[in-house]
């Protein structure tokens, strides 16, 4: 039998509960610590996982075009290679890898214009982003025979434009050798997502409207856009996905953290503010923790003198009482992790707490829970731990003989 461990066990069962206030205030810190930590990573987490999806909705996880594509609107095209679609689609983790092109042009109305990135698509593109955030209409509709003059627009644009479904828009593009080209387009459905400066300028329609708009052939287009089933695996999949495209020609990969690397750096100092939260809260339950581990041992300096009399050695005794502390962390740890997960629960499948999307980018606070959570367990956890053997230093300090005289 570990006799550490039986009696640490009986201090924590037994006892006079008023003697025992520390104990409880101890565990209570724990408790409190443990579900802000788990809450603030929660929200830190599900909001960089939030904006993440949303900035891949706009252009996948990974996108293939010509080297020497730029920024601005007009870029040169690329010709349709099956093989290399084929060989995409292949990739163990590839979600979908589908063609797109582009072109930059004015929308405009009776009352006001506004400037647009058209992107087109073919029927077999990953929609499941933009049904996700269409508010009002339907997606456009793709027909084997005939181009439609479907446009999907942002709530945000039509609004500036004071268009609504159903309505026509008239686009103007230039550039090129050509002259400028007018098409008209009949708004199908609106999306929003939150990200205004995104929202404001993206429309999405027919592959061929913007191979016609551009006086492209019908195999030339932008590039690819490849989406993932695991986008965590972004780094390793874009390193395969490069290697084919440069077997395949002059093209050049772009991952989603490339193309947005302000806003990604953005998101990582919020790593900084969950570092921050997990320290302070494990120094305030550390600090209260040790508050009570001393007053523990001084208020049972006669039982600690009784036990060396009788032969426990110091370090035996000192595991006692981290034995005893232990299961007061443990104890605060479980309330903590039950009131941590209650409200992020209760966050996300009821929305609690709302948000200002125009400032957050989202309409609720998200959460997002993983294996993160053990990590933080095991990690706070063993952090305290060790830290609570150095007050038990004053065990070794305690004399028998002075203790019991005075018991």
């Amino acid at each position: 039998m570990n006799s550490e461990l039986f009696i640490a066990r009986r201090l924590s069962s037994g006892g006079n509960r008023s003697r025992n206030i520390m104990v409880r205030l101890a565990t209570l810190t724990v408790a409190l610590s443990m579900t802000v930590m788990i809450v603030a990573l929660a929200v830190i987490v599900g909001f960089r996982g939030q904006i993440e999806e949303k900035l891949a909705g706009f252009g996948q996880h990974i996108r293939i075009v010509d080297m020497y594509h730029s920024d601005s609107y007009e870029n040169q095209p690329i010709k349709r290679n099956s093989a290399l679609e084929r060989r995409l689609r292949e990739l163990p983790g590839c979600r979908s890898a589908a063609p797109f092109a582009e072109k930059g042009g004015v929308a405009s109305s009776r009352n006001a214009m506004q400037g647009i990135l058209l992107k087109g698509v073919e029927r077999d593109y990953d929609w499941g982003f933009f049904e996700r955030h269409l508010v009002e209409g339907a997606l456009p509709r793709f027909v084997d025979s005939v181009r439609t003059k479907d446009v999907l627009f942002s709530a945000r644009t039509a609004g500036l434009l004071e268009l609504g479904v159903g309505d026509m828009v008239d686009m103007l593009f230039v550039g090129g050798n050509f002259a400028p080209r007018r098409d008209r387009f009949r708004i199908c459905g609106l999306y929003s997502t939150g990200l205004e400066e995104l929202d404001r300028v993206s429309a999405m329609t027919d592959l061929r409207n913007v191979q016609r708009l551009g006086n492209w052939g019908a195999t030339q287009i932008t590039g690819y856009e490849v989406a993932l089933d695991e986008p965590e695996r972004l780094d390793e999949m874009a390193a395969q996905v490069k290697l084919l495209a440069e077997g395949a020609g002059r093209m050049s990969v772009a991952t989603v953290r490339e193309r947005f690397g302000m806003l990604f750096d953005w998101l990582a100092t919020h790593n900084v503010n969950a570092v921050v939260v997990i320290t302070i809260m494990i120094v305030v339950a550390l600090v209260n923790m040790i508050a009570a581990l001393l007053v523990i041992i001084l208020e049972r300096i006669g039982q600690i003198a009784l036990l060396k009399t009788l032969g426990m050695r110091d370090r035996s005794v000192r595991r006692l009482f981290v034995y005893h502390c232990g299961t007061v962390v443990l104890r605060g740890m479980m309330w903590g992790n039950v009131a941590g997960l209650a409200l992020c629960l209760a966050q996300r499948w009821g929305g609690v707490v709302k948000l200002d999307q125009a400032s957050y980018f989202l309409s609720e606070m998200p959460v997002r829970l993983g294996w993160w959570l053990a990590l933080l367990n095991t990690g706070a956890f063993v952090a305290m731990m060790t830290l609570l053997m150095a007050p038990t230093m004053i065990i070794s300090r305690i004399q028998p003989s002075e203790a019991l005289r005075f018991r």
